[in-house]
């Protein structure tokens, strides 16, 4: 199945119809309100949407996707076609494959993956229905003219790139995609000579932040209920000094193209690390967005990053460089793991217990405090009022996340104390697990 037919339209053909198409606004309109009083009747062969959706919009989708299958059975989804040469049927055949991230765009062919993504564009401008096909008319122009179904089989840089933008396997806590953009993960002169040093390089970029985005999509599920969006968060934190002027271009750009192409398919765009000229220039970008995308931009400053992430992502699915939990190619625990949450007042102590009925197994355990800013020690507490106390952690200042682990020979609890001097309330996140083990000096001995 193909993504995007190729239909030879010429570009004087298409600057006509976007002309014809604008002048003819009002009478689409009136069409559009006379039909908010025609009954919709459910009769064997109409499109019915089945999507749990109010009549009212439920009646724009209805008319959206009448107006698409027009437009793909009569050859002019990307304008009209005034090439006398091609028959109407030979259009017609070019067509009806056509398909948008992944999905056919023929309502016939696929009712609820269709509907689901037609409902992207009609969210988009309030359910107009004209003013939504026309945005995905637009959609596929670019989509063609920037030759988008390329970039997934383009080598652009060399592998250390993919440092910089990547998905990764964890989701947001409504099941949404996570793709990080982390421009500090440039290390080395040579590679952030390729990436930067070339002249007019950033369109290169551009296309590498395209293919990034069409991969995530490519997960994404098109169904009620599923995952449908992407949660993006940018790293500016450490960026090259040399490049500014390349990153503020990417981003200006990504930011449109993401309003103007793909509708729904951004949750969030979360930007972490930035720095207070960087969020201002872009305070002013947004003036020329709806007040809908306006809410998908997020800019977080370096002290608040952890506290923000944490209100999307759980503290499992979020990666430790950024106060999470997760580690890459963690052995000892898994997304999976369940973890605790526990409220710390101003000015005060909180005690953690892990109880441990077992021996002959070792605990592992991971925490971390929102914020930091606290203190915390660790020790091992025996049942047995005879046995001794273990201390494993003195008093110490948490700068970052924290793991340990402790061979238990006896039963008792680990107990971890957090001191918090300051006057806000922090949240700690704990996990823990045991496992059979055997102690070092035994497999020495």
């Amino acid at each position: 199945m193909r993504e995007e037919a190729v239909v030879p339209v010429a570009e004087e053909d298409i600057v006509d119809d976007i002309m014809s198409s604008d002048n003819d606004t009002e009478s689409d309109d009136h069409l559009d309100h006379d039909d908010d009083h025609q009954p919709i009747f459910d009769q064997p062969g109409q499109l019915v949407s089945p999507l749990d959706i109010k009549a009212s919009r439920k009646n724009a989708l209805l008319r959206l996707r009448c107006r698409v299958e027009d437009a793909i059975l009569g050859g002019y989804i990307y304008g009209k076609n005034k090439n006398k040469s091609l028959s109407v049927k030979t259009i017609t055949e070019d067509l009806t494959g056509i398909s948008l991230w992944g999905v056919p765009l023929l309502p016939s062919e696929d009712n609820t993956r269709t509907d689901i993504v037609l409902l992207n564009f009609l969210k988009a401008k309030d359910y107009g229905v004209y003013d939504a096909y026309k945005m995905m008319r637009k959609t596929l122009r670019w989509r063609r003219e920037f030759r988008v179904t390329e970039i997934l089989d383009e080598k652009l840089f060399s592998p250390d790139l993919e440092k910089l933008w990547y998905n990764d396997d964890g989701k947001d806590r409504e099941g949404r995609l996570l793709c990080y953009n982390v421009f500090k993960n440039i290390k080395n002169k040579e590679l952030e000579e390729e990436i930067w040093g070339r002249h007019n390089h950033h369109h290169e970029c551009l296309r590498w932040r395209i293919h990034i985005l069409e991969k995530a999509i490519q997960q994404l599920e098109f169904k009620q209920g599923g995952v449908n969006s992407v949660l993006m968060i940018t790293d500016l934190g450490n960026s090259p000094g040399n490049a500014w002027k390349e990153v503020r271009w990417i981003n200006r750009k990504m930011m449109s193209l993401v309003h103007d192409h793909y509708p729904g398919i951004i949750y969030k765009n979360i930007f972490i690390n930035v720095p207070v000229w960087f969020s201002t220039v872009h305070a002013l970008n947004l003036r020329m967005i709806t007040q809908r995308s306006k809410n998908a931009f997020i800019f977080v400053k370096p002290s608040k990053v952890t506290e923000t992430l944490l209100k999307y992502i759980s503290p499992e699915n979020l990666l430790a460089e950024y106060g999470g939990l997760k580690k890459d190619k963690d052995v000892e625990f898994s997304t999976d793991d369940k973890v605790l949450e526990i409220s710390i007042k101003p000015c005060s102590f909180c005690l953690i217990k892990m109880p441990v009925k077992e021996v002959e197994v070792t605990i592992t355990w991971d925490l971390i405090v929102v914020g930091n800013e606290v203190s915390y020690k660790e020790e091992f507490i025996p049942d047995d009022d005879c046995s001794y106390r273990v201390m494993l952690q003195e008093d110490k200042k948490m700068a970052e996340s924290v793991r340990n682990s402790f061979h238990i020979r006896e039963e008792g609890r680990i107990v971890i104390t957090i001191d918090n001097p300051t006057y806000k309330k922090k949240t700690a996140f704990y996990r823990y697990k045991t496992k059979p083990s055997v102690p070092m000096y035994m497999c020495l001995k």
